[in-house]
């Protein structure tokens, strides 16, 4: 079992990432990776690259890439959805889908936030 590993995308709360490496759990951010204005395409190809699942609150367009994608038979490594949330709540939510899943149960899954 290999623990997911976060790539929080840039309209996530930058100190999100943060939070989460201090509680243990392996995650960047978008600035930290260098990788700001860059496609949400791209982004989820870095990521997947990367071995990472990648947190966004841009629910509509990464849904979307989702559905292509698969339809496509590309493959990512889980995109995360969510509405702009307090950040406590937020992180909370994220430590406990990394207390549940994996990062193979990630793979190609879309979750939403709200969920956990």
């Amino acid at each position: 079992m290999t623990a997911i590993r976060f790539f929080t995308d840039e309209d996530v709360y930058r100190a999100t990432a943060t939070a989460l490496r201090k509680a243990g759990v392996d995650a960047i951010s978008t600035p930290g990776a260098a990788r700001r204005g860059e496609s949400d395409e791209s982004q989820l190809k870095w990521a997947h690259a990367q071995g990472r699942a990648i947190v966004t609150f841009n629910v509509a367009h990464f849904a979307g890439l989702h559905t292509t994608w698969m339809q496509q038979g590309r493959h990512h490594g889980g995109i995360i959805l969510s509405q702009q949330r307090p950040i406590g709540d937020l992180i909370g939510r994220l430590l406990r889908l990394a207390g549940t899943l994996d990062s193979e149960a990630m793979r190609d899954r879309l979750e939403f936030l709200s969920d956990w």
